[in-house]
């Protein structure tokens, strides 16, 4: 995957790399382009935040107001139950000491009765029942719309027992019977030693706080709770309006009193109501807030995309014209002819970049009568060099094969006289009949195999010969007589001296982008020394004359021909120890396959 996006990535900034008219046209846009860019980003930005803040701190006065309003309305039911804790009934009704009179009993009783009934027709509709529990003696007084009496109860009603065992004198409760309701509890203390004797309920409807809650601007986006002292939501119980579970987990770990928090997606408002917990909460979506600025920064948008047009067509134009005289310099620079002279004349503006192309022209001619007289005779000579080369067959070697065939004529069969003729003849053939400098593996494998034939009759009981090489390469072109030379060293300077079977073989590798063509022998091998001479003579052979073997082609002329055709990265390389032989290796680009290079 990497290797495919850089491919694609130099695909695409090709043009660039090859075009100073391009960069030019693309480095002045981004120069106009991006501070447009920056300053109508920062234009919406700033509407952006600067709507957050006019959110945040609107909310932040309504929920002040709001918590302030719903805590006044508490503390109205809180008078109620304190308008019963220090009514005269109730104290008359406790300090009641005459329990065998029962008339007594009973209008201390009626007298509370109309107690809660005052309390509760003074409260308002949203107050729909009071209860009223006394310890001693065991009473129940209930007072709403459909009832009004008086029960004696056998221990203490759960919701009191569990208020009292939590050390509490003051709880809202909810019921999942009847959410549209609460219930607020307040004990009743016992001056003298402030011991529990009793408490006081009111049942209230959670709508009497919709007209106050409603200046939040509760919406279909905005969310308005109030929590209990256990983060749970009180109301309004509706699942589709249940917070999300990351602001309730915010919320136990905030300060008491007013605040705001910000959460991944929602800014969160709270207010603590009052000192048992409760808590008004309103949740603003961060959309909301993005799509009430949205009108305001449409407009800088739609601003700041006419300004970044216009900003690239003048980029566009300045670049261009700026861009146009150098364009015209890189063209001229391409139509000049080393060899054959300018295509035309030279520019005549006075600036700068006349002045650099006046003097290219100007050193275009100074080059070319350099290359008349230097290169092209250097060439030339090189040629005619190598062409002597190519004509050449080692005389030792055709001495001694003529004087083999004219032993075999008396002793041997005619069809092997015959067949070592052959191969001499195919190999002059070679020389002469191909005047042109490369030549195809195939007809160098060719060729070695006919050399190493004869070689292969003259020894016949010690010589071994292998070749192995790969189809695909066999259609590479090469300079011509690379492989021969190799061979004949091999003999001259390593099987000669060497007892005993001797091998030789070639291998072709085709190595990635390389082509490698090895040819090894088992003879005596060099001497560490004398393999760093020859290494050196290898490494240099480019910077000597082609004709610096004498009467035969050499190892240094095959790698000055490798590099004189294909460049300095590629030659030929030895290794060889001594007593084990040696290997010499050609290096060459396998994309010239097939490629008539000569």
């Amino acid at each position: 995957m990497p290797t495919r996006v850089v491919r694609w990535f130099r695909a695409l900034t090709a043009p660039y790399r090859r075009s100073i008219q391009l960069k030019l046209i693309l480095t002045m846009i981004v120069l106009s382009v991006l501070p447009v860019i920056a300053v109508t980003a920062l234009a919406a930005e700033k509407s952006r935040a600067s709507m957050e803040t006019e959110v945040v701190e609107t909310n932040m006065s309504n929920m002040k107001w709001t918590g302030i309003y719903v805590s006044d309305q508490l503390d109205r039911l809180n008078h109620l139950i304190y308008s019963i804790q220090i009514s005269p009934d109730l104290s008359d009704y406790l300090n009641e000491r005459e329990p065998g009179n029962l008339s007594s009993q009973f209008n201390a009783q009626r007298k509370m009765l109309n107690t809660l009934a005052n309390v509760y027709y003074s409260a308002g509709s949203h107050v729909i029942g009071i209860q009223l529990y006394l310890k001693q003696p065991q009473t129940l007084f209930t007072f709403n719309g459909m009832q009004n009496d008086i029960t004696t109860v056998n221990g203490i009603p759960p919701q009191y027992a569990e208020m009292w065992k939590a050390n509490k004198d003051y709880s809202i409760r909810t019921s999942h019977a009847a959410p549209e309701r609460f219930t607020l509890t307040r004990s009743i203390r016992r001056f003298e030693d402030q011991k529990q004797t009793g408490a006081i309920s009111l049942d209230v409807l959670w709508s009497q706080f919709d007209q106050t809650l409603g200046l939040l601007g509760r919406g279909d986006q905005h969310q308005v709770f109030i929590t209990g002292s256990d983060g749970k939501v009180m109301y309004p119980s509706q699942v589709h309006q249940s917070p999300p579970a990351e602001v309730l987990t915010a919320l136990r770990d905030v300060r008491p009193g007013p605040g705001m928090i910000k959460t991944a997606g929602n800014y969160v408002f709270y207010n603590d109501l009052d000192v048992v917990g409760l808590r008004l909460v309103k949740i603003v979506p961060t959309s909301s807030i993005n799509h009430s600025a949205f009108s305001t920064m449409l407009y800088g948008i739609i601003i700041g995309g006419i300004s970044i047009l216009v900003s690239i067509c003048i980029a566009v134009f300045i670049a261009w014209r700026t861009a146009r005289p150098i364009v015209h310099l890189a063209r001229s620079v391409q139509e000049l002819d080393m060899i054959k002279g300018p295509a035309g004349e030279p520019s005549i503006r006075p600036d700068e970049i006349g002045l650099l192309e006046r003097s290219l022209h100007g050193m275009a001619g100074r080059i070319r009568e350099h290359i008349q007289t230097e290169y092209s005779m250097n060439l030339q000579k090189k040629t005619a060099e190598l062409k002597a080369l190519q004509a050449q067959i080692h005389p030792h070697f055709l001495q001694n094969t003529l004087q083999m065939i004219g032993s075999m004529v008396f002793s041997q069969k005619p069809e092997d006289t015959y067949e070592v003729i052959r191969s001499l003849s195919e190999m002059f053939r070679y020389v002469v009949r191909e005047p042109q400098d490369m030549a195809s593996l195939r007809a160098e494998i060719d060729h070695v195999g006919h050399y190493m034939r004869i070689q292969q009759r003259r020894f016949p009981q010690r010589l071994v010969f292998q070749v192995e090489t790969d189809e695909q390469a066999l259609d590479v072109r090469l300079p011509k007589l690379s492989l021969q030379p190799l061979l004949e060293n091999a003999f001259q300077h390593g099987l000669d001296r060497k007892a005993g079977a001797w091998r030789v073989g070639i291998r072709v590798e085709i190595m990635k982008e390389d082509l490698c063509i090895t040819v090894c022998d088992n003879g005596s091998g060099m001497a560490p020394d004398r393999l760093e001479e020859v290494r050196a003579r290898l490494e240099h052979a480019s910077e000597e004359p082609i004709w610096a073997q004498g009467s035969h082609i050499g190892l240094s002329n095959v790698a000055s021909r490798i590099r004189m055709n294909f460049g300095v990265n590629y030659g030929v390389t030895i290794d060889s120890e001594p007593g084990i032989g040696t290997r010499v290796t050609i290096r060459i680009p396998f994309t010239s396959a097939g490629e008539g290079n000569g």
